[in-house]
């Protein structure tokens, strides 16, 4: 890895969470605007449409097409669970719940990175995992053991939890697969198996429950959802993994919280609490420490 090659995923380890968190506002604003795979579907039909004038060429002279089987088990676990079901279960889970769901998966990456990727992770490095997991528990309990405690799951947090482990591994299987693409052009072909996938869900979907109008609202949660946490997170999220490896990079999400909270006092009007300043206290050198060279 180049040394500016180094110094770019080091900024962006520290950007991507910041978009990735929007996902969060989009969450709590969609139920009762739009369908949960309606809006994974426009999401990702939308993101695969604005990615396609820059990536066709590569995709046009590269030979991609064996990689197809690949393709579609990356777009179900990255695309489809990950998208439609944090949706789902975003109507009948709290943000607490999610957060505590999706705090296990770093260490669930960095584990398999460590034991399928053969990865290295120095004593420095592992410590600083587990810092910054009491941080995000920290931030997620209020700085109160009791709330972890009184903690109750529901039927959304299944779907959550389905999530969580498949986020772990389409980030494990996105680095244990190689392929001729570069990390824009094979998101794009991935977003494409994701399609494919979503397609007969989104028409199970609008069979069975009751059409929603195609709103402004609507619309303008799709073209959110495509931009910020899609397009833009997930080509920077290939890349991180790129360049850092699969354990390193999946530590970003420890920074969900703080960003979190940030954007929820800035687009919701609530307050961070002296929780998520311990909480970032611990967060943020820990991830400086564990994604050193």
């Amino acid at each position: 890895m180049s040394t500016r090659s180094a110094r770019a995923a080091q900024v962006l380890l520290w950007v991507v969470p910041a978009l990735w968190s929007s996902n969060y506002i989009i969450a709590r604003l969609a139920p009762g605007v739009i369908a949960p795979h309606a809006l994974a579907l426009g999401r990702w039909g939308l993101a695969l449409a604005l990615m396609l004038p820059f990536v066709w060429h590569e995709l046009r002279s590269q030979p991609w097409q064996r990689e197809w089987r690949q393709l579609l088990v990356l777009g179900a676990t990255g695309m489809w669970i990950c998208g439609a079901w944090v949706y789902l279960g975003g109507q009948s889970t709290t943000a607490t719940n999610i957060a505590l769901i999706y705090a296990a998966t770093p260490v669930a990456i960095a584990a398999l990175g460590v034991k399928l990727l053969h990865e290295r992770m120095s004593g420095a490095q592992r410590v600083a995992i587990v810092f910054a997991l009491a941080g995000v528990l920290f931030i997620i309990v209020k700085g109160d053991v009791g709330n972890l405690l009184a903690v109750r799951f529901t039927v959304g947090d299944g779907w959550i939890v389905g999530a969580a482990i498949s986020w772990t591994l389409y980030s494990v299987l996105l680095r244990r697969w190689p392929s001729v693409l570069g990390p824009a052009a094979r998101l794009a072909a991935i977003i494409g198996g994701g399609i494919v996938v979503l397609l007969p869900f989104t028409l199970w979907e609008w069979w069975i429950g009751p059409a929603l109008p195609v709103t402004p609202a609507a619309i303008g949660l799709v073209v959110l959802a495509a931009v910020v946490p899609g397009v833009l997170s997930y080509t920077a999220y290939s890349y991180l993994q790129r360049e850092l490896g699969a354990s390193r990079t999946a530590l970003l999400l420890y920074l969900a919280p703080v960003y979190g909270a940030f954007n929820a006092w800035l687009f919701l009007g609530e307050m961070p609490g002296w929780h998520h300043a311990i909480g970032a206290a611990l967060i943020l050198p820990s991830i400086w420490l564990a994604t050193r060279r």
